[in-house]
């Protein structure tokens, strides 16, 4: 009797997504195939970061911020096949310039509605906990001992020389239109591919190659994001270095920051919460403009003692995919074709945990309508679609 056929996928993006769903299909028993138009991993993807952080902080959304356990599950399965755990736990200090409503006053309340320590930070306690920031004014804020930084660029490295080592073949072309019913893709030479199984986890591009019908349900658009890189100045370093991860809303309805702290040699990092929703990134250089720097730093600027001696080491430019709410999109559109998209910036965290979902849907048909659900942070997992983690967490 012949050997049983081994099926074979077809991935079409070789950022975090399109790694861990090729990760998840590899431990599944995929032959499986990367397709990008970069070679692994693309430097112009989002991925290609020196970090991305992991917090349960998820204001009001209670099932995104339920799944980070069962993602700390998933990476630990990462660490374990790329021999080191490329997280650094710093813990998050979340801070508003009001209190009592929106995103930090939802935060907490979804926390300790889940059981989930909470430390309450007075004006005293914080400015001792970070001498190097200016927190007057700080109307609002609290400490959490979980969360960290995910060493993004050497993680996305790693994976694909693990997924190499595992037989996973990277091939560096470029789509331009899918046919989800056969699993095929066309190529921009011409030639194409076919599988047993696509998957289009193909970030701010995959508005572009998605059937139109789906693209506009989805509603998914590519959104310029700039993240300044700065030096701190000698006298702060010991402090930033020492520093959690920070989130600071102000006052203005959806202005805010996010700051990183250098760890692991990695720069002292800042972001804008908004997204620009504009650009093209096929088009568009990576490199910031002076009035897209101009604007992160303007957020920040007065936040930090000494600003005036903060250099800048770099400023660059992402895209981001962002759905309607933030909500992500994996799901199937045919039996033989599943999309992931809409990350909107806080998907890498979910990477691994995505992936071995969507192998586990790939395999039973049953699971994917819950998969779908439960990737837009709207009900718990269907039994079975997170067995690759049991033993490892509470994933419900």
């Amino acid at each position: 009797m012949p050997p049983p056929s081994v099926p074979s996928a077809l991935v079409i993006g070789a950022g975090i997504m399109g790694l861990s769903a090729a990760w998840g299909l590899a431990r599944a028993g995929f032959a499986v195939r990367v397709l990008d138009q970069e070679f692994a991993p693309n430097p112009r993807g989002a991925s290609v970061d020196h970090h991305r952080l992991i917090r349960h902080a998820y204001g009001a959304r209670l099932g995104y911020m339920r799944m980070v356990d069962a993602a700390y599950a998933a990476w630990d399965l990462v660490w374990e096949e790329i021999g080191e755990p490329l997280h650094v736990p710093t813990g998050v200090v979340a801070m508003a310039e009001a209190s009592g409503t929106g995103w930090i006053a939802e935060s907490r309340a979804a926390l300790r509605g889940d059981g989930r320590e909470v430390t309450d930070l007075t004006p005293e306690a914080l400015a001792m906990r970070l001498p190097m920031l200016a927190t007057e004014g700080i109307a609002d804020a609290f400490h959490l001992a979980p969360g960290g930084v995910l060493l993004a660029r050497r993680i996305v490295a790693a994976l694909a020389d693990r997924l190499k080592r595992r037989g996973v073949v990277f091939e560096r072309v470029r789509a331009v239109r899918l046919h989800p019913d056969v699993a095929g893709v066309e190529l921009f030479d011409g030639s194409d591919r076919v599988a047993d199984l696509l998957v289009v986890a193909a970030g701010p591009w995959a508005p572009q190659l998605l059937p139109e019908a789906v693209a506009v349900q989805a509603g998914v658009i590519p959104s310029r994001q700039v993240v300044v890189m700065l030096e701190p100045p000698a006298c702060h370093r010991p402090a930033w270095e020492a520093a959690p991860m920070l989130l600071l809303r102000l006052t203005e309805e959806g202005r805010g920051f996010y700051v990183v702290p250098p760890v692991e040699g990695t720069p002292l990092k800042i972001g804008d919460h908004r997204f620009s929703l504009a650009g093209d990134p096929e088009a568009d250089p990576r490199e910031a403009t002076p009035a897209e720097v101009e604007a992160v730093l303007a957020l920040v600027r007065a936040r930090l003692r000494d600003a005036a001696d903060y250099r800048v080491l770099e400023a660059r430019a992402c895209y981001y995919d962002v759905a309607p709410d933030e909500r992500f999109v994996v799901e199937a559109l045919t039996p033989r074709c599943f999309v992931m998209s809409g990350f909107s910036g806080h998907g890498f965290k979910f990477g691994p945990l995505l992936g071995l979902a969507l192998a586990r849907a790939a395999c039973d048909g049953a699971l994917a309508a819950g998969l779908a659900h439960w990737a837009a942070g709207e009900a718990p997992p269907p039994p079975g679609l997170l067995a690759d983690l049991e033993g490892e967490t509470n994933v419900a």
